[in-house]
């Protein structure tokens, strides 16, 4: 059995489908970390962000939402002059509302893993696709995601950011029915 193919494209991306991709994640900050990134992937390919993640890490603390939620004006400014980083002004300000929002929840002990898994009733959805073109950019369920986090305050959460989401961290499994990674998960 082979790999998908979009991650062919670099040892990096390779390392990531192989590993990473498609992996169930039930950690809180982890779930809150990768939504983050794949709102500064946003019409981006998700390799810059791939090569970006250190540095990423880096710049925003751990990606660290109590952290992210305390940032000023000055430590803004600072993001957008850091080269290492996408330097959107609204994907940066958006990740700095986010972790207020993520925080929030916390504080009203809400469970930001069982939030987002509720989507998919709290277990991974085994997809059977056998071509990229059978892989939707967004869902039903992602256009709920979407929504609800909406609602919440998140910003950088569209349906289709959302989807890459769900897909990224297990929540579906859309490895293609001819990538040996599709039957280990």
């Amino acid at each position: 059995m082979g790999r998908c193919k979009w991650a062919e494209s670099s040892d990096l991306m390779i390392a990531y489908h192989d590993r990473e991709w498609g992996v169930p994640v039930h950690d809180d900050r982890q779930l809150f970390g990768k939504l983050i990134l794949d709102g500064f992937q946003a019409g981006l390919s998700w390799a810059i962000i791939l090569r970006k993640r250190e540095h990423f890490l880096d710049a925003f603390d751990g990606l660290d939402p109590a952290r992210m939620a305390r940032y000023d004006r000055r430590r803004i400014a600072k993001l957008l002059k850091d080269p290492g980083i996408v330097r959107n002004r609204q994907k940066v300000e958006g990740a700095v509302t986010s972790a207020r929002a993520f925080v929030a929840m916390a504080q009203a002990g809400e469970s930001f893993d069982a939030f987002l898994w509720a989507f998919v009733g709290g277990a991974p959805r085994r997809n059977a696709r056998k071509t990229l073109r059978q892989i939707p950019a967004q869902t039903k369920e992602s256009e709920r995601m979407s929504a609800a986090l909406v609602e919440r305050g998140f910003r950088f959460v569209g349906p289709t950011i959302c989807y890459a989401f769900m897909q990224a961290v297990g929540m579906v499994n859309d490895h293609l029915v001819t990538c040996f990674r599709h039957a280990e998960l």
